[in-house]
């Protein structure tokens, strides 16, 4: 495993597999699949340690990044046919590049992104921020939560010091007193707790279900229908192995991201897991679209409709 810092798209994705008939070549094609090393991303993690895309036939290439846009850039690079990001990653993604299309979210949680202080902060709202030090990776949908809460209260983005900031760089960061806080998804503000950081607020309250999107390149997977369903039915697969084996699946989390069992099973709590794209995620995509078009992020709002596949799901 590496790790590494209104037209139908249904008849381009079905034009490299081929027919049914295709055989042992098709089967051995790869799928460079990015993806991130955050709670979060269970269910990627767990169809990768079980084994599920290679039951379903599937040559998997994992790529593992600390970031929704590092994803992204591997998709933008051709590094990966496959890659997973939050919302504000994943619309600016569909935006700049009509190639890429969303197959599914894999998760969401409205509280699973958190602003973390150090324990003698006399900070008590995200008001007390103001020009001090405030990481944060540029780009994430932990961005975009940070600008809808600054947004929320009245606070102008230059008001804070913003540091565009890596996850893994934070916690050290905070404790050492570069940062005055941070704002990341789990595991990284699970982490800061274990040596002594407190949480400030979460980014709820805002609208936004935060969806982990699964982005692919059309036109990398064109003519692969068979491989992508065989590739979500692994991921369906592992949603359910984590929903009949949840202390198993706590200890695979506990391994991945370096917490302990119980502090990654709380983690896992602020997440809701499922491989869909229903009409919930769309809303919340494109109330994520306009918000970004707002911040002068996006030029023009993108087809969120348009832009998404989720016949693969039926």
């Amino acid at each position: 495993m590496k790790r590494l810092q209104a037209v139908s798209l249904l008849p381009a994705l079905l034009v490299l597999l081929g027919s049914p008939g295709t055989g042992r070549a098709a089967q051995e094609t790869v799928i460079r699949f990015a993806f991130q090393d955050r709670i979060g991303e269970m269910i990627p993690i767990v169809a990768t340690k079980m084994g599920f895309f290679d039951d379903e036939g599937l040559h998997v290439e994992s790529l593992r990044f600390s970031s929704g846009p590092a994803c992204a850039e591997a998709l933008y690079s051709g590094a990966a046919d496959i890659g997973t990001m939050g919302d504000t990653a994943a619309v600016i993604a569909v935006a700049r590049n009509p190639e890429f299309v969303i197959l599914a979210s894999n998760a969401t949680g409205e509280d699973r992104h958190r602003l973390m202080v150090r324990s003698d902060s006399k900070a008590k709202a995200l008001k007390d921020l103001k020009g001090r030090r405030l990481g944060v990776k540029k780009g994430t949908s932990t961005y975009g939560g940070l600008l809808a809460a600054l947004d929320k209260e009245g606070i102008y983005p230059d008001e804070l010091d913003i540091v565009d900031l890596d996850p893994p760089a934070m916690v050290e960061a905070l404790l050492a007193g570069s940062l005055d806080g941070f704002v990341a998804s789990e595991p990284t503000p699970s982490a800061a707790e274990t040596k002594g950081a407190r949480q400030l607020m979460t980014l709820g309250g805002l609208g936004n279900e935060y969806p982990i999107l699964i982005v692919a390149d059309r036109k990398r997977l064109a003519g692969r229908e068979r491989e992508i369903r065989s590739f979500l039915k692994a991921l369906k697969r592992a949603e359910q192995y984590a929903a009949d084996h949840p202390d198993e699946t706590a200890a695979i989390m506990a391994d991945e991201t370096g917490l302990s069992p119980k502090v990654a099973e709380e983690a896992m709590k602020r997440h809701r897991y499922g491989i869909r794209l229903d009409g919930a995620i769309l809303s919340s995509l494109e109330r994520t679209a306009r918000f970004l078009q707002g911040q002068k992020i996006l030029e023009e709002l993108p087809d969120i409709a348009g832009a998404t596949q989720p016949d693969f799901l039926d």
